[in-house]
C-alpha cells in the first residue's frame, strides 16, 4: 500500500522537456512493421513498459547499440543480466522517434497499451543529427 503509519516511500517524478525527454504512450499492433513513435530528437534511452500486462520494464540505449536496431536490453524492474538475442531485436533508433520492429509483447503485443519515456541523446531543442 501506499500512506502507511511508519513507512518511508520513494516518488520518482519526471517533466518533460522539449529536445531533452518526452513521455508518453502507444498501441502495439503485434507486427514486425510496428508503429513509430516519433519523439522530436534522436532518443538515446528508451524505457518502455506494457499498461495492458504485468510485462518487465525494458530498457534500450545507444551507449550499448551504436546503431539504429538495438540488440540489447536491461530490465528496470529485475536483477537479471543484459538481455541479448533476436527477442530483443525490436527497438529501431531513429533521428525522430523510433520504430518497433518485432512481435515482442513486452513492447508491441497487438491491442496492448504501451508506456513510453525517452531522453534524447543531443539534449537540445530541435537537434536530431547526429
Amino acid at each position: 500500500g501506499v500512506n502507511a503509519s511508519t513507512r518511508t516511500y520513494v516518488a520518482y517524478c519526471f517533466a518533460e522537456i522539449a529536445g531533452y525527454s518526452k513521455f508518453g504512450s502507444y498501441t502495439g499492433n503485434g507486427s514486425t512493421d510496428g508503429p513509430f513513435i516519433y519523439l522530436g530528437f534522436r532518443p538515446k534511452f528508451v524505457m518502455i513498459k506494457s499498461a495492458s500486462n504485468a510485462y518487465d520494464w525494458l530498457m534500450y540505449d545507444t551507449t550499448r547499440n551504436p546503431y539504429n536496431l538495438t540488440t540489447q536490453v536491461l530490465y528496470a524492474d529485475l536483477a537479471l543480466a543484459e538481455g541479448t538475442g533476436t527477442i530483443y531485436d525490436v527497438l529501431d533508433i531513429l533521428s525522430n522517434g523510433f520504430k518497433i520492429k518485432g512481435t515482442n509483447n513486452a513492447i508491441n503485443g497487438s491491442g496492448y497499451n504501451q508506456f513510453y519515456m525517452a531522453s534524447a541523446e543531443n539534449p537540445f531543442n530541435n537537434a536530431n543529427a547526429r
